[in-house]
């Protein structure tokens, strides 16, 4: 490690007689100087900083580890950075130089002084981006470098901070509305799945009672045809079995007849014959058919059967409403065929939610084929049907990606770019036919037949029907014959 400027000899002298001094002034300037010389000899010719790993070369030299390792890879030869001597290939870390700095390091020290030079802090250098002295300023290790007060820097530095706390201030208030609209869901998701297990629950109540009343009543069937069959079948055994006993008694009859002694055998010859031709009166009657259960009959089909029986007790719909989808003030019935606008409900912002116009849209798209559903419309004074693109915007108008017919006293045709109005009677339903195929959509009076306008455009994307009515009102869709067909 190189000497102390003053001579090691002679620093010790000097620290001995400033140490006899009485006075408190000799001895502040005593360790101020101990400091600066120590600090001196601490630091690091290649970085200008107090030690880190330091490492001892074999002439006796000191640095950095990292900074003589990256000496030695710009240079490309493993020399002494001062006297270019040759040094060890892989000089050790020395401990107690290390823990000396270490110590140096940890000593706490004015922030507004330089820890190298102990002088005030008025500059700031841009190209290290750090606070230094006028000293400092006029050291190699910041030649052509640029300065400016440290006022202006910090000032500079100031505005940057705060335009990144505004920045983070702001990424704040969004995660702390995304986290609302988390926790506003995980409570709207409970709701639901508790009300939609729910309505399960009473449709498969529904259902099961149904079946059970279907049970009931085939197994009823069967039982009175068993007991009609039985008592058929145990009337025709009792005839028989009379008709046996009588038989039978005329034969044994005959039979002691026949063992008579001759006068008394043709005295009674003639009853004898008479009671025999009446036993052979008596037929013995064919097996009537359909005596058995017709199995056949309660067990043919019978799944089939009973959901073709079925169809009288559910419904179809063409079109789903889906919930998630319905603007804050529509409600939808519990089977989703029915909207209604009232109040205001406090529901999860979703992104598939509408919440700009009162809309709600059906929860299936379509990207083919044809479609038909009926909407009974009645004498609402406000009205809006359609199909909307799945591509518009949910959070805007929805008006550039939808075809629709609406009424507000008067009918109009809506779509791109704008509407038309329409001249029409005042249908109670609206029948909407979609051949997504062919590009037609078209509206019609099922009741009358007569047709109310069609549009033509060539579909590119999933198209959603949607709804909205007046507030207070309601839009019902109307469900579907079922038929069961057998190919």
């Amino acid at each position: 490690m190189k000497g102390c400027e003053l001579g090691e000899e002679r620093c010790c002298n000097r620290k001995a007689s400033w140490f006899n001094f009485p006075s408190a002034l000799f001895a502040a300037s005593l360790r101020e100087k101990m400091a600066s010389c120590a600090e001196r000899d601490l630091t690091c010719p290649i970085c200008h900083d107090i030690f880190r790993d330091p490492v001892v070369l074999s002439c006796s030299h000191s640095f950095c580890q990292a900074c003589v390792h990256s000496w030695w890879r710009e240079k490309l030869i493993k020399e002494c950075p001062l006297c270019k001597e040759m040094p060890l290939t892989n000089p050790p870390v020395s401990l107690t130089l290390k823990k000396l700095c270490e110590a140096i390091q940890q000593e706490e020290k004015p922030k507004h002084l330089c820890s190298l030079h102990a002088e005030k802090l008025k500059l700031f250098c841009l190209d290290h981006q750090q606070s230094v002295c006028v000293v400092c300023r006029d050291s190699k290790a910041h030649i052509n470098h640029r300065f400016v007060p440290i006022n202006e820097a910090a000032a500079d530095h100031r505005e940057k901070l705060r335009e990144s706390l505004i920045t983070l201030q702001h990424t704040l208030k969004t995660l702390e509305r995304a986290k609302g609209r988390c926790d506003q869901n995980a409570k709207h998701i409970k709701v639901q799945n508790r009300n939609t297990e729910k309505q399960i629950k009473e449709e498969f109540k529904k259902l099961h009672q149904f079946l059970q009343e279907q049970e009931e009543a085939r197994i009823s069937a069967l039982r009175e045809e068993e007991k009609q069959k039985s008592r058929a079948t145990r009337d025709e055994s009792e005839a028989l079995s009379r008709n046996i006993t009588l038989i039978s008694r005329t034969i044994r009859q005959t039979e002691k007849e026949l063992k008579a002694e001759n006068v008394s055998f043709l005295q009674a010859y003639k009853d004898t014959v008479k009671r025999i031709e009446q036993c052979h009166l008596l037929d013995s009657p064919e097996p009537s058919p359909g005596a058995l259960i017709d199995v056949a009959k309660h067990l043919g089909n019978l799944s089939f059967n009973i959901w073709s029986n079925m169809k009288e007790a559910v419904c179809f719909s063409a079109v789903v409403l889906d919930p998630n989808t319905a603007h804050p003030e529509l409600t939808l019935s519990e089977d989703l065929t029915c909207v209604t606008h009232g109040e205001k409900q406090k529901l999860p912002d979703n992104p598939e939610r509408l919440d700009q116009r009162h809309l709600v849209l059906g929860s299936e798209g379509f990207t083919s084929g044809t479609y038909s559903w009926d909407v009974e419309v009645g004498d609402r004074p406000s009205w809006e049907l359609g199909l909307s693109a799945e591509s518009v915007d949910r959070k805007g108008s929805v008006r550039s990606g939808s075809w629709g017919i609406r009424f507000d006293g008067s009918y109009k045709a809506t779509a791109p770019p704008g509407q038309s109005s329409l001249n029409i009677g005042k249908p109670s339903r609206i029948r909407i036919q979609l051949d997504w195929d062919r590009g037609k959509l078209s509206f019609s009076d099922p009741e009358s037949g007569s047709h109310i306008h069609t549009f033509s455009h060539s579909f590119n994307e999933k198209l959603f029907p949607y709804f909205s009515v007046e507030k207070g009102q309601q839009l019902k869709l109307l469900a579907k014959k079922i038929s069961a067909a057998v190919d």
